[in-house]
């Protein structure tokens, strides 16, 4: 009996949908032997793959097969739930086989009228089942509706790192064919480059060696004349007669002063036209990419009317030292007070630009860009915030201006050289060690109006930091 009544709860449970558990509604089966309602299965594959939502085994092709053989189950399996829930709501109290009545809030069970008069329940609350079914129903509602709200939040997290996750690859994708165009653009470049240098070659080698062999030519009459000559001369030296020899020795006397007006032409005079394709071919074919190459090193000049009144400019506006006095300066507003500051003169609205700048040892300095409208003057805090990107160095090590502090940076190599690089459509700031092309820090922004590179030497640092800054450009170019 026991086992029977095991099997009859346990056996409806064979008849359920997993997806929506119920009783199956218009049952189907999988290639792989579960089954579920067609409604439910369908509406699983078009969100997600096509697999059991059982096994997780995939398919390539929907192949729904018709569960009609279990129908008559899965209705005998309702008809017998519906008589195990009238069991259900008709139990009885073990004990004393009365119908259960009453929940005894204190040991969380249900009782009947006799248990609520026993001893053991005497100092217990209790309620009627009814009321108890609906103060836990809203407990449960509170639950669900808790749940729903966190299914909720992280469907909408799910949804985001989706849509970051589609953001990254997007990115990658264009960067990628970025920098597939820009390589394919220096590949035909060098190409061009080569086979421009190899046609000139040969063409140089046919104008060193045409007279070259038109004198070989030559060279080569004069060697067959002579060799008729010798051969005439040996036969008439053979002669017997005196007469004879002596007419023949006084020809060939002749003959042997015949003068050659031939010269061999050295290989040095072709060495003369050769020495243009002899010499760096890898330096002046970069020098000559300098002017297709996208950015290429910029060669900036510093604004007079933006340095601060201790910073002294020189070479050409493209260095900037610590002065150790104040200069007599207009106090105009694009001057910087009390920052150590200097901006480049043109700026950039847009375009990808790139520039280096010399630091060498110095103990202080600070670089990166500012937007045109930020504030010069007062006792502002550098930063994204306040319209500056920069990277520097102090007392304290590398450092990126950020609020509310400053972020530390850790170059892989002590910097001599730095390398800034804007891209300004793509809202990006790059800050690298020329000497290993290494990248140690990036700001990311959306730029929407003239945006200048910025400069600052730093503090003197009691006479340890009196080098300059200098802007690096590229001769030349």
């Amino acid at each position: 009996m026991a086992v029977r009544e095991q099997t009859e709860k346990s056996w409806p449970q064979e008849a359920i949908c997993s997806i929506c558990l119920d009783f199956f509604t218009d049952p189907v089966s999988l290639e792989c032997g579960h089954k579920f309602c067609r409604p439910c299965i369908t509406q699983c594959w078009e969100k997600e793959t096509n697999s059991c939502s059982e096994c997780r085994e995939e398919f390539l092709e929907i192949n729904l097969r018709d569960g009609w053989a279990s129908a008559s189950l899965d209705q005998k399996a309702q008809k017998l739930n519906l008589n195990l829930k009238e069991k259900e709501c008709n139990l009885h109290c073990e004990k004393h086989q009365e119908e259960l009545k009453l929940f005894c809030e204190t040991d969380k069970k249900l009782i009947c009228d006799t248990c609520g008069d026993a001893r053991e329940h005497r100092e217990h609350r209790f309620m009627p089942i009814k009321e108890a079914v609906e103060i836990y129903k809203d407990q449960l509602k509170s639950s669900l509706d808790s749940l729903t709200e966190k299914k909720s939040a992280v469907l909408k997290m799910k949804l985001k790192q989706k849509q970051q996750i589609s953001e990254v690859r997007e990115q990658s994708s264009r960067l990628q064919t970025r920098i597939t165009s820009e390589f394919t653009k220096m590949h035909q470049i060098l190409t061009e480059k080569e086979q421009r240098l190899i046609r000139n070659l040969r063409e140089q080698e046919g104008k060193i060696l045409e007279p070259m062999e038109k004198n070989l030519r030559k060279i080569q009459e004069n060697l067959n004349y002579i060799k008729e000559e010798l051969l005439k001369l040996q036969k008439e030296m053979e002669a017997k007669d005196g007469l004879t020899f002596l007419k023949v020795k006084e020809e060939a006397y002749w003959k042997a002063r015949i003068s050659v007006d031939i010269q061999v032409q050295s290989e040095a005079d072709g060495a003369l036209y050769f020495g243009k394709f002899n010499g760096p071919v890898e330096y002046i074919s970069w020098r000559d990419m300098m002017y297709v190459i996208n950015p290429a090193p910029a060669s900036l000049t510093l604004d007079p009317n933006t340095a601060h009144p201790r910073l002294i400019l020189t070479q050409g506006r493209t260095r900037v030292r610590l002065g150790d006095k104040w200069q007599l300066l207009l106090d105009n507003p694009e001057r910087f007070d009390p920052w150590l500051y200097v901006l480049e003169s043109e700026g950039f609205t847009s375009g990808r630009h790139y520039w280096e700048v010399e630091v060498g040892n110095k103990s202080r300095w600070g670089l990166g860009v500012t937007r045109e409208s930020a504030g010069r003057k007062g006792g502002f805090t550098p930063s994204p915030e306040t319209g500056y990107w920069i990277v520097g160095l102090t007392q304290n090590g590398y450092f990126a201006l950020t609020s509310p502090s400053r972020t530390r940076v850790t170059p892989s190599e002590i910097p001599r050289k730095i390398g800034v690089y804007l891209d300004y459509e793509g809202g990006q700031v790059s800050f690298y060690n020329v000497e290993y092309m290494s990248q140690f820090h990036t700001f990311t922004h959306t730029f929407t109006e003239r945006i200048f590179p910025i400069f600052s030497p730093g503090s003197n640092d009691s006479g340890k930091n009196s080098a300059p800054l200098t802007i690096c450009g590229v001769k030349g170019y």
